[in-house]
C-alpha cells in the first residue's frame, strides 16, 4: 500500500496538519475549520484517511514531548464529546501506544498495560498483520525493539490514528 495520510476532516479543531510533511501540531487556539461529523471534537486525534489491511508497517515520529498516542481504530470509533468512549485505547474499538518522555503504556478498551521501562525513541515503528490479528509496536532507534505486541480478532478496517496531549 501507498503512504498514509492525515483526514483533516477528522481532526480536532486546534490540531493543525501539514499538508507537505504529514506533521501535526496542537494549539491552545482553535483553528477556523467547517464543522464535519466525523471530526474528533473532544480529544485532540486524528485518523488517517487509508486503513490498514493485510501485513502493514507504518512509522510515526514524536517531538518527545507528550504524551502522544499513537493508535489503530475502527472507523465507528465514537468522535463527539469528552467521553472516554472517544479517546483511543479507552474503548473496543481502538488499541494504543502513550508514548511519554520516560514511559511507554498500551491501552485498548481501558485496561492499561504497563510496559517495562526500555529504551526511549522519538520514531515508532507500527506493525499489524490483520488476518493473525497482530498489532505489534516498535522503538526505532540504531536498532529495532518490540515494545508491545497482542493478538486479537479484528473485525473491521483499521485506521491509524494520534492523539496529542497538551498541558
Amino acid at each position: 500500500s501507498g503512504p498514509l495520510t492525515l483526514d483533516q476532516n477528522t481532526a480536532h479543531r486546534n490540531l493543525s496538519i501539514s499538508s507537505e510533511t504529514g506533521e501535526v501540531t496542537c494549539s491552545k487556539t482553535s483553528l477556523s475549520v467547517p464543522d464535519h461529523p466525523e471530526r474528533f471534537d473532544g480529544h485532540y486525534q486524528v485518523l488517517c484517511r487509508e486503513s490498514v489491511s493485510g501485513r502493514c508497517y507504518f512509522e510515526a515520529e514524536w517531538n518527545g514531548k507528550g504524551p502522544v498516542h499513537i493508535a489503530v481504530s475502527y472507523e465507528d470509533i465514537s468522535r463527539k464529546g469528552k467521553s472516554t468512549m472517544c479517546a483511543f485505547g479507552h474503548n473496543a474499538q481502538s488499541w494504543s501506544l502513550v508514548c511519554s518522555e520516560d514511559t511507554y503504556a498500551f491501552w485498548h478498551n481501558g485496561r492499561e498495560t504497563k510496559i517495562p521501562k526500555m529504551q526511549w525513541a522519538r520514531r515508532i515503528g507500527v506493525y499489524v498483520d490483520f488476518s493473525a490479528g497482530i498489532l505489534a509496536f516498535y522503538s526505532i532507534t540504531e536498532s529495532m525493539n518490540l515494545i508491545h505486541r497482542i493478538r486479537t480478532a479484528f473485525t473491521e478496517s483499521l485506521y491509524p490514528g494520534f492523539r496529542i496531549n497538551i498541558g
